[in-house]
């Protein structure tokens, strides 16, 4: 046993759930009335959302270079790429919940009564409710790989 490619897919598993975490997090806290506070902590979740997300890129690279399955595995992989193409859609999904955020963070700071949009908000839960769809379909595609389908 390579121990390498277990601390990479252990580390690459905890940063997804992690992320599933976050999307959760996010779709929980996006109700009808978003104080000042729960603003900030949207924009500091968010924050680690981008981190971690970045962090599983990394960390998934190390696994197809390093891993026991080898680089071959991936790159012809139909069903890696598809999941590579979720995962993208998740982040680009998330661009609008994100700038909406700081936008938010900021006018609440300079405008103590500030008020989210309702339009801005049922938008915002709009693209959450997509992302969490959409990840969803992370670990399908991860399970039929760990199986073989695709290669």
């Amino acid at each position: 046993m390579d121990t390498t490619d277990l601390v990479l897919a252990i580390v690459h598993h905890l940063l997804v759930f992690s992320l599933a975490g976050i999307i959760g997090a996010e779709f929980v806290l996006i109700r009808g009335d978003l104080p000042a506070a729960t603003l900030k902590r949207l924009a500091g979740i968010d924050r680690h959302y981008g981190i971690i997300a970045a962090l599983i890129i990394i960390v998934g690279i190390g696994r197809v270079f390093w891993g026991l399955k080898g680089w071959e595995f991936y790159v012809y992989n139909w069903v890696f790429w598809a999941k590579m193409a979720a995962f993208a859609i998740v982040g680009l999904l998330s661009i609008i919940p994100t700038v909406r955020f700081i936008s938010w963070n900021r006018q609440a700071g300079a405008n103590p009564s500030f008020t989210v949009p309702t339009s801005e908000l049922a938008s915002v839960k709009t693209y959450i409710r997509a992302e969490a769809f959409v990840f969803l379909l992370i670990p399908v595609f991860a399970a039929a790989m760990a199986r073989g389908y695709g290669y």
